[in-house]
């Protein structure tokens, strides 16, 4: 997965557990693509400071989701969704009776991961 989109996932599904400090920081410098710099200007830290306080949130939300798995949950499902999208795709040519079996084990393999 690319780091950004990675970084914004863990965010989203974790971000709520950081401080207000840290969320306004790492929000600033990953989401809203700040310089380090202009966040440590504006912020009254130095840009080292804001260099470590994002490498710590990005190791605090991978520790996260290491324990959790939300996010990777929800990728599988979101994946599993699209498959469904595609085998319902009326200009497919796959059997009625083969779409309806995989759409079984599709709805089964998500109801797992709930």
């Amino acid at each position: 997965m690319e780091k950004i989109l990675e970084q914004t996932l863990l965010y989203d599904f974790y971000g709520e557990l950081l401080t207000e400090h840290q969320r306004q920081v790492y929000e600033d410098v990953v989401l809203n693509d700040f310089s380090l710099s202009e966040v440590a200007a504006a912020r009254g830290i130095s840009r080292q400071g804001v260099h470590d306080l994002v490498r710590r949130c990005n190791k605090t939300l991978e520790e996260y989701e290491e324990k959790l798995h939300l996010v990777q949950r929800f990728v599988q499902i979101r994946e599993n969704v699209n498959e469904i999208r595609k085998l319902t795709d009326p200009s497919g040519e796959t059997p009625k009776e083969d779409v309806m079996q995989r759409i079984a084990a599709i709805a089964s393999d998500i109801l797992e991961e709930l």
